[in-house]
């Protein structure tokens, strides 16, 4: 797949979340080819996944190595992306984790868990780049979510309670940054075909089912969620906030 250039894209200071494997990978590689100066955070180490992007694009990401659900952490990572790169101007919360468990199996400790990767980081980054977009009076968010709480799939309650979380936060924040022209948008994509994906959740059987629920034929991968990010992320979206947007190959009917 051939994604657009968008000129405005090139030399930003991009900071990604979960930005070496599945969705976070592509993502990474698609700024890289746009000339823009990208920062990620994962756990794992990524050295590999930097040495093949400069490989491939000619241009090193930045890798910072972090739990993100160590909110000084985080903060610390964003700091150290600003400077090397320039206050960030595009931040992509992408680091999720939709482990499977049921009501019954929810513990304490789980439940932080579940809500400290999969919505409280969101929030943390958020309030971390937003001083400095304010100074710059520009700057987009783009909160990637999912389409799974809006087709009420059992097996991950608290993943998907955090998803719809997560639109509500992304309007309330359009609306509060929107004075600074911060544009905040969420993504959700359908059933991206990661490597996690395939070596956990992917069955026969299963991906049989999905797909009779897609209107069209093809299975996702991250390059199809790459080119939407990068509309949200560009001037070419200048208008655009407080909404979100679908890449599922449709599956769920918005509007």
């Amino acid at each position: 797949m051939t994604l657009p250039t968008y000129p405005d894209l090139n030399g930003a200071s991009v900071f990604i979340t979960g930005g070496g494997s599945g969705i976070g990978a592509g993502l990474t590689e698609a700024f890289l080819r746009q000339g823009a100066r990208v920062a990620f955070v994962q756990r794992s180490d990524a050295t590999a996944f930097c040495d093949e992007m400069t490989d491939k694009t000619g241009n090193r990401p930045l890798f910072l190595q972090c739990d993100i659900t160590d909110r000084a952490a985080l903060v610390a990572a964003i700091e150290q992306a600003a400077q090397a790169h320039g206050p960030v101007s595009v931040l992509v919360n992408n680091a999720a984790n939709d482990q499977r468990h049921k009501l019954e199996d929810i513990t304490e400790d789980f439940l932080d868990w579940a809500l400290a990767i999969n919505f409280k980081c969101y929030v943390t980054a958020c309030q971390a780049v937003a001083p400095k977009m304010r100074a710059m009076g520009r700057g987009s968010i783009i909160n990637i979510t999912s389409i799974s709480y809006m087709m009420a799939n059992a097996g991950y309650p608290l993943y998907t309670s955090a998803n719809s979380a997560l639109n509500g936060l992304t309007r309330s924040l359009a609306r509060e940054l929107g004075g600074d022209r911060i544009r905040v948008n969420a993504l959700a994509p359908g059933w991206v075909m990661t490597p996690k994906q395939l070596d956990q959740w992917v069955t026969p059987e299963g991906l049989a089912d999905h797909m009779k629920r897609q209107c069209l034929p093809d299975t996702l991968s991250p390059d199809d969620i790459a080119g939407g990010v990068l509309f949200l992320a560009s001037d070419s979206s200048r208008a655009m906030t407080g909404q979100a947007l679908v890449i599922d190959g449709g599956v769920v009917v918005t509007g």
